[in-house]
């Protein structure tokens, strides 16, 4: 039986049934769970910040830009725009189709430097940059969630239309395009009051999705697995032995079948031993009749041919020589 495990086919899909399993609980499962819980914290977060009154700049971020605590906090900033300085975020989805974003540098009044996103507009035919209203150049104040800076995209900046274009809000990139000293982190308006705003930077639906059911769908794909490996052994096992037992009772009915045979064989010679000797002696009786059959055939054929009428002339010459 262990033989019959050890075959390439039976080894091959206990290595993919480890790997699967190793798979589904260290990689698919730790994946969907963990997307689920960003989208939670995400959700808190954001969820708070709207609960909470804004919170001067500095409490937000520190001396280099970067998030304290949470990201999608709102903070108060006073100070104006860079609006010379301005880079467009290339053709970024937002709503229904591609647009652009304009991120304009903000310098706050206390000297800090912070990149902002006013929002977007719908990408025109061919793709073509909007009519864009500048930024204020006056001293203004505003409201803005604090989002963290993303990575540098593979495609390079580019200039079109009279524009610097990015395709990523990566503030070290935007700082060397403009000149300028960036903070790491950035702001974005998500109100359509605020100073300088376009259309406001949509914010997330506060929706779970189904990452979490994903996350247990892998776990039990992660036990399925080996259970379904063990059920085709059982089968496996369970049906060789049927073979087995079936093979058991031919060779034992086979066994009987012969036994059977022996004894009709032997009793068979004895009966026709006897059925020799009384065929023997129905021979010799059938000999006697036929003889005398042949003695008494002529007259009776003779009888039979011609009937009584007709005189037997060899009956009458016999009778005369017994006389004589």
């Amino acid at each position: 039986m262990l033989k019959t495990f050890l075959k390439p086919g039976w080894v091959l899909m206990l290595i993919f049934v480890i790997v699967f399993s190793w798979l589904c609980f260290t990689v698919f499962a730790p994946w969907q769970l963990g997307k689920d819980d960003d989208i939670v914290e995400r959700n808190e977060q954001i969820t708070a910040a709207y609960e909470a009154d804004p919170e001067p700049v500095d409490q937000i971020v520190d001396e280099e830009g970067r998030i304290r605590d949470h990201e999608w906090s709102r903070a108060l900033i006073t100070g104006h725009y860079l609006p010379d300085d301005e880079v467009l975020l290339r053709l970024r989805p937002v709503a229904s189709g591609p647009s652009y974003q304009s991120l304009v540098p903000f310098e706050t009044t206390d000297g800090q430097q912070l990149l902002i996103n006013r929002g977007w507009l719908p990408a025109e035919e061919n793709n073509a940059v909007p009519d864009i209203e500048p930024a204020p150049t006056g001293e203004v104040t505003l409201v803005g969630m604090v989002r963290r800076g993303e990575a540098t995209h593979p495609n390079p900046p580019i200039e079109e239309e009279g524009f610097q274009q990015v395709y990523s809000v990566n503030t070290p990139q935007v700082s060397e395009l403009t000149g300028t000293d960036l903070g790491t982190d950035y702001f974005q308006l998500s109100d359509d009051n605020e100073p300088g705003v376009l259309n406001p930077m949509p914010i997330p639906q506060l929706e779970r999705g189904n990452h979490l059911s994903y996350g247990y769908q892998w776990i039990a794909f992660g036990f399925m697995a080996p259970m379904g490996f063990a059920y085709f052994i059982w089968s496996e096992i369970r049906e060789r032995r049927r073979a087995r037992n079936e093979e058991a009772e031919l060779s034992a009915t086979a066994h009987d079948a012969s036994a059977d045979s022996d004894s009709t064989d032997t009793a068979g010679a004895a009966g026709q031993a006897t059925s020799t000797t009384d065929s023997s002696e129905s021979a010799d009786s059938a000999s006697q009749q036929t003889s005398s059959v042949a003695t008494a055939a002529p007259s009776r054929r003779q009888r039979s041919r011609y009937g009584d009428s007709k005189p037997d002339y060899y009956a009458k010459m016999r009778e005369r020589r017994r006389e004589r």
